[in-house]
């Protein structure tokens, strides 16, 4: 039987308690009860073996685990297990960039070539280091070709790569592209990017249990995700992992930093403006926004919207984008939304400003995106609908 663990935080406390939850300040609605019933139905459907989730309900947190984290030593899902994230990653890494544009160290309207001698005199002397960061640099793929296998190889691929598309004018999403932007901005900075992810995003926001490479202390943590023949999996090493998939992190980190984008709450000014940054709209395709890492959907958002947004062909192939000058504002009324995934890994972050809504789910293991979106926006539409 899946059990869940429940806790909650008050915003702006450092005590965390356990509890049964016999109703919420959220309406009429019974929390406990519509999440469980959503995520036992969607575990059991797509067998999967552990969740985390993570609700933000008017300025307070409430935790559930459910499951198992390692299926041989039948370790449970805790509030301290730590799943990988997959693409989720990429918000982050937009976050830092931002972060520098807001201090003055780099501007997003760059050419990503201002940042890297080596790319002097290729294509990207014409894409800004925000094109990469919304996938419209012109056509970089998905992944990286499989003879990319180092740094060497990296730049080589870089130099001699020819847009399909003039930058700005499709988007195709890829993990070459975002993750160039997370390269040079530590080329920029001239310090290792997880250095200054840690020292310049984690650490402000408390996000004390995410890693890109997790600690020998925290590997009895780090949950093993499962294949479709649920053999145990964890992601490969691959170039510029970090940047574009490779954090791991729990459910309660992870809604920090969506709390952080919701409340305003970054510590200082500078990281305040830079998550600000990420949530703006700069390119439209149809009834989604690309914003800097995060997807942005004028809410109220129906369950078709989000599934044409987050569909094969958003994620495989070029989409026109129409370029938005001046961008959208990060307005208030707005879905935002990343999906995650590695082999053994599935994550679903999203969040609604005007609502003081947001969740995160976090499962080992890769279910269909379409599901993961159909469960937070059930959970999420009646806490927003409560009377």
């Amino acid at each position: 039987m899946l059990a869940a663990n429940i806790c909650l935080i008050a915003a702006g406390s450092l005590s965390i308690s356990t509890f049964t939850w016999a109703g919420d300040a959220h309406g009429s609605v019974h929390i406990e009860p519509l999440v469980n019933d959503t995520i036992t139905a969607l575990m059991e459907e797509h067998r999967i073996p552990g969740m985390a989730v993570a609700l933000s309900v008017n300025g307070r947190q409430h935790y559930f685990n459910y499951g198992i984290a390692d299926q041989e030593a039948d370790v449970p899902v805790t509030a301290d297990t730590l799943f990988e994230l997959g693409s989720v990653s990429k918000v982050f890494t937009a976050a830092l960039a931002a972060y520098f544009d807001a201090s003055g160290d780099l501007s997003l309207s760059d050419p990503a070539s201002h940042y890297l001698p080596a790319l002097e005199e290729s294509a990207f002397d014409d894409i800004s280091l925000l094109e990469l960061g919304t996938y419209t640099a012109g056509g970089l793929p998905l992944q990286f070709p499989d003879n990319v296998k180092n740094e060497t190889d990296m730049l080589s691929y870089y130099r001699q790569w020819e847009p399909d598309f003039p930058p700005g004018s499709h988007r195709l999403y890829s993990n070459p592209s975002i993750g160039l932007l997370g390269y040079l901005t530590a080329q920029r900075l001239g310090q290792p990017f997880e250095a200054l992810m840690k020292n310049h995003l984690f650490s402000p926001l408390d996000l004390d249990h995410s890693f890109f490479q997790v600690p020998h202390q925290q590997q009895a943590n780090y949950a093993f995700g499962y294949s479709k023949e649920d053999e145990p999996i964890r992601v490969n090493p691959g170039v510029l992992d970090a940047e574009a998939y490779g954090m791991k992190s729990t459910a309660a980190d992870v809604l920090t930093f969506v709390d952080a984008h919701m409340h305003g709450s970054a510590p200082d000014d500078t990281l305040r403006e830079a998550l600000e940054i990420t949530r703006r709209g700069y390119f439209n395709m149809g009834g989604m926004a690309q914003g800097l890492g995060w997807e942005r959907y004028a809410y109220p958002v129906s369950i078709e919207q989000l599934r044409a947004g987050n569909s094969l062909e958003m994620v495989l192939e070029a989409n026109a984008a129409e370029r938005l000058q001046p961008p959208l504002p990060a307005s208030q009324n707005i879905w935002f939304n990343k999906t995650g995934s590695t082999n053994g890994f599935g994550a679903y972050l999203a969040f609604i400003p005007s609502q003081q809504l947001g969740i995160v789910m976090l499962a080992n293991r890769n279910y269909p995106n379409q599901a993961r979106i159909a469960a937070a926006h059930h959970i999420l539409t009646v806490l927003a609908e409560a009377p």
